[in-house]
C-alpha cells in the first residue's frame, strides 16, 4: 500500500504496539498480515524498516471494532507479530495491550466518554471472553496522566483497572486441559493451565535454576532453552493447542518461592525469549496455579486466605498484583489486575 493507514501507537501495560480500527486494515487475512509485517519491519532482528522495537513485547497489534454483542462495547483482536519470522498469529491474547483498548476506543469515537470515568466492556476475540476496563475521562476526555505505577514502566500514569471473568479454558477448553493439577513431561512436574493465557508452570529448581536469574542469563543458557522447548512441544497437543512449533503459546513459567515478600517468584519464556516482566493474563494463570492443591506451585506460594486473595506475582522487573475472587469450592471466580496505558503517537503508517 502506498497510502498511509491510520493507527495509534500506544504503550499498554509493559508492552507496546500499534492500535488499528478493523475497517482501516485489509479484510483478507493474508493481506492484513502482510501489512502488519511491513509496519513492524519483520522479519528482521532489528526491525529496522518498521515500527517494531526488536522485541516480542514491542511487536504487538490491537485490531478494534464496534461490537454488536449484547453488553459489549468493542471487539478486540490481538495479533503477535514475530520479530525474526514472517509470522502474525492470533493464537494468544494479551492483557497488556488490552490495557490500551478502552482509551483507544474512546479516542476513536467507538465509545462515548462519561464525566470522570468510563467503563468499556471489551470482547477478546482470541479467546471468546470479556473484560471490563475503567478509563479515566475527566471532562469526558481520556486522560493518561496519573500516579499509578506498575513495575516495568518508569513513572506514573492513569490507572486502568481490568476485571476478567469466565477466562478459564479460554484457549484450551478447560482450566486444566489434561484434567490434572500436575503432569510429568520429560521427567519434569508441570501444571498445564489456561485461565486466560495457556501456560506451563513448573518449579525453577526442577529445571536446574534458582529462579532469580536475570532474563539475559536465562536466554544465554542454550541447554535450558532446549529443555523448555522440548517440554513445550509435548505440552501443546496435551493442552488442545495442537502443533505449537510456530505458535507463541503456551508460555513457559518457572516458579520459585517469593524473594521480595510476594506470593510467588517467576521467570517466563514467551516462548523463546525470557520476559522482562510477566504478561497480564499469564500472571492470572500463574496465580491460579498457586491456588490449586497438588500443583507444583502450590507449596511454593504464599497463598493467603479467604474468599478474596491478593497475590503478588514477582517477575524480573518487580511484581504484578492479581486479586482473585474464589468460589466456595475454592475455584477462581474472577480476577482483577491494575495496568496503565499511554498514547505515544496518532497518525498514519506507511507500508
Amino acid at each position: 500500500m502506498s497510502d498511509g493507514i491510520r493507527c495509534m501507537w500506544m504503550r499498554g501495560g509493559t508492552s507496546k504496539g500499534g492500535y488499528f480500527l478493523k475497517d482501516d486494515l485489509p479484510i483478507d487475512t493474508a493481506a492484513r498480515d502482510a501489512v502488519l509485517l511491513r509496519a513492524m519491519g519483520s522479519p528482521d532482528l532489528r526491525q529496522i524498516d518498521g515500527m517494531g522495537g526488536a522485541d516480542p513485547l514491542t511487536s504487538k497489534v490491537a485490531v478494534v471494532s464496534k461490537s454488536t454483542r449484547e453488553g459489549i462495547d468493542v471487539d478486540y483482536l490481538f495479533l503477535q507479530v514475530f520479530v525474526d519470522q514472517p509470522i502474525v498469529t492470533d493464537a494468544q491474547n494479551c492483557g497488556n495491550i488490552l490495557a490500551g483498548v478502552g482509551a483507544f476506543a474512546i479516542e476513536r469515537g467507538l465509545v462515548t466518554a462519561q464525566d470522570g470515568e468510563t467503563s468499556v466492556a471489551i470482547f477478546m476475540e482470541n479467546t471468546g471472553q470479556a473484560a471490563v476496563a475503567r478509563i479515566a475521562t475527566p471532562e469526558r476526555k481520556v486522560s493518561y496522566k496519573g500516579d499509578a505505577q506498575i513495575d516495568g514502566v518508569p513513572g506514573g500514569a492513569a490507572a486502568v483497572p481490568l476485571t476478567f471473568k469466565d477466562t478459564a479454558g479460554s484457549s484450551c477448553g478447560a482450566l486444566l486441559p489434561t484434567g490434572n493439577a500436575m503432569d510429568v513431561v520429560n521427567g519434569v512436574e508441570v501444571t498445564m493451565i489456561d485461565n486466560g493465557m495457556p501456560c506451563v508452570v513448573m518449579r525453577a529448581a526442577d529445571l536446574g535454576i534458582s529462579g532469580d536469574e536475570a532474563p539475559e542469563d536465562l536466554e544465554a543458557d542454550e541447554a535450558l532453552r532446549a529443555k523448555l522447548e522440548a517440554i513445550r512441544l509435548k505440552c501443546g497437543p496435551l493442552m488442545n493447542l495442537g502443533d505449537v512449533s510456530e505458535k507463541s503459546v503456551p508460555k513457559m513459567t518457572m516458579v520459585s518461592a517469593p524473594k521480595a515478600g510476594g506470593a510467588i517468584s517467576t521467570r517466563t519464556f514467551i516462548p523463546h525469549r525470557c520476559h522482562k516482566t510477566i504478561g497480564v493474563l499469564g500472571a492470572v494463570s500463574v496465580a491460579t496455579a498457586c491456588l490449586i492443591e497438588g500443583a507444583p506451585a502450590y507449596n511454593l506460594a504464599a497463598r493467603g486466605a479467604g474468599a478474596e486473595r491478593t497475590l503478588s506475582v514477582e517477575h524480573p522487573s518487580g511484581e504484578m498484583t492479581v486479586v482473585a475472587t474464589l468460589e466456595p469450592s475454592s475455584a477462581v471466580k474472577e480476577a482483577a489486575i491494575l495496568r496503565t496505558a499511554r498514547k505515544l503517537m496518532d497518525g498514519e503508517i506507511f507500508v
